[in-house]
């Protein structure tokens, strides 16, 4: 076994899962940083925190590799501490605790406190809005609440992430404006359910208002809404939407599925009828709003006729952005006591045809594009080129903007205004135009 050095530790924060653990580590980075702790994303480092998803089989898989990569690696002497954290933690800590022992210690999603201070390090409660952020400069996620109170059959949330907590809007916008101090544009707003939002702080849905005071903070220009839950959305939402420039016209709103028969058993309180009247109405309230969703196929009892129901209302509602998931059964959830009764490769097939179908009509729609000029926000330069995105396309789910590097220069972190000479099902392609 190899002599521990009396070098400073470098503490690296590995981030699995969604946006919601991405603003999780920068946390956590935020007050490590504050107590002089010397602090890596994703790099070397002898101390390692491990920032887990437990939500579907693929995510648990990708978290357990990881925490078992890292525990040889301290087997071999590479690194001298484990930490793990996060969703799978606090779902699995007893299960973890048998299988993988080697782990220093685990943490759940509550506990940054505890996990600070076996790092050597205090919480520090002044420090709101203080984080360390590993997005690109010019965006930065912004969680408003945590948790979720809706009762989703096939959702494990709520047993990692506990009742839906509302952050106040004065600490919404303090964070924010440090955000924007930072050289941060654009809020994605994030959230288990956005449209949640105040009802257990303000006695109401308060998304409107929240929207209302972050458009007054100055540098940000846009703000992009993730995770509506499609029951009680607060049509008011829709109204700043329209009359303030700021917010993208760009939702998230994950439907899940549009059978009646599937919504019922997801339990999702609503139904096909209702949730079509509900799309009209944002069509209607915003033209040109780009609606993303996701579907979740092969769960329990889904038949050929319930897949054909949402197959045939994918091609019909033509969604701008729409992702496709296969059912996972999931242990303590409401749908686990059914019969995971879809086979695999059915449940493969019908993703695959339900993407096929979006990939056409994503194709469809970015054709019209085509000389059409927008406003995009510059990310990152990859290979050949700058990568940007319009306001109607979110950080790595979305379609992109590509600008050939070898001919033209744009500014990351900067907005510019490109003409689209070019599309494919779901990139974009444009040269930057000067605006007289």
């Amino acid at each position: 076994m190899r002599t521990k050095s009396l070098k400073k530790n470098k503490i690296n924060v590995v981030t699995l899962g969604c946006s919601k653990n991405v603003y999780d580590s920068e946390v956590l980075m935020g007050q490590l940083r504050a107590n002089n702790k010397e602090v890596a994303h994703e790099e070397e480092g002898n101390v390692v925190v491990i920032n887990t998803c437990g939500f579907i089989a693929n995510a648990k898989e990708e978290s357990v590799n990881t925490i078992l990569e890292y525990v040889q690696k301290k087997e071999e002497g590479l690194v001298d501490k484990v930490f793990v954290t996060g969703c799978l933690s606090e779902r699995y800590k007893p299960d973890l605790q048998r299988e993988i022992p080697n782990v220093d210690e685990y943490f759940g999603t509550s506990d940054l406190p505890n996990l600070l201070k076996a790092l050597g390090a205090d919480y520090k409660h002044e420090l709101i809005g203080e984080r360390l952020t590993t997005t690109p400069k010019n965006y930065a996620y912004l969680k408003i609440a945590e948790g979720c109170d809706r009762p989703c059959s096939f959702c494990a949330i709520p047993l990692m992430r506990g009742k839906h907590k509302s952050k106040p809007i004065e600490e919404l916008v303090a964070e924010s404006e440090k955000l924007a101090a930072k050289g941060v544009k654009e809020l994605i707003l994030i959230a288990q359910d956005l449209t949640y939002y105040g009802l257990d702080l303000y006695k109401k849905r308060n998304l409107a208002e929240l929207l209302q005071a972050l458009v007054k903070v100055e540098g940000i220009e846009w703000i992009r809404l993730h995770y509506a839950f499609p029951t009680g959305f607060p049509m008011d939402v829709l109204e700043v939407m329209r009359e303030e420039p700021k917010i993208c016209n760009y939702i998230d709103i994950p439907l899940q599925h549009i059978s009646d028969a599937i919504l019922k058993s997801m339990r999702r309180g609503t139904t096909q009828a209702k949730t079509t009247k509900l799309l009209q109405e944002f069509r209607a309230a915003v033209p040109d709003m780009a609606i993303r969703t996701t579907l979740i196929v092969g769960y329990p009892g889904e038949t050929e006729e319930d897949f054909e129901i949402l197959r045939d209302w994918v091609k019909e509602m033509r969604f701008e952005r729409l992702g496709c998931f296969t059912y996972s059964h999931e242990e303590n959830t409401h749908a686990y006591s059914l019969e995971d009764d879809v086979p695999e490769e059915v449940k493969q097939q019908r993703a695959n045809e339900i993407m096929e179908i979006q990939s056409q009509i994503s194709w469809e729609l970015n054709q019209e594009k085509i000389g059409k000029t927008f406003r995009c926000i510059i990310d990152r330069k990859e290979g050949n080129h700058f990568v940007g995105r319009t306001e109607f396309d979110s950080p790595d789910v979305d379609n992109e903007v590509l600008i050939d590097a070898s001919k033209h220069y744009v500014k990351i972190g900067d907005f510019t205004t490109v003409e689209i000479t070019d599309a494919s099902d779901f990139d974009l392609y444009g040269v930057p135009v000067q605006l007289s």
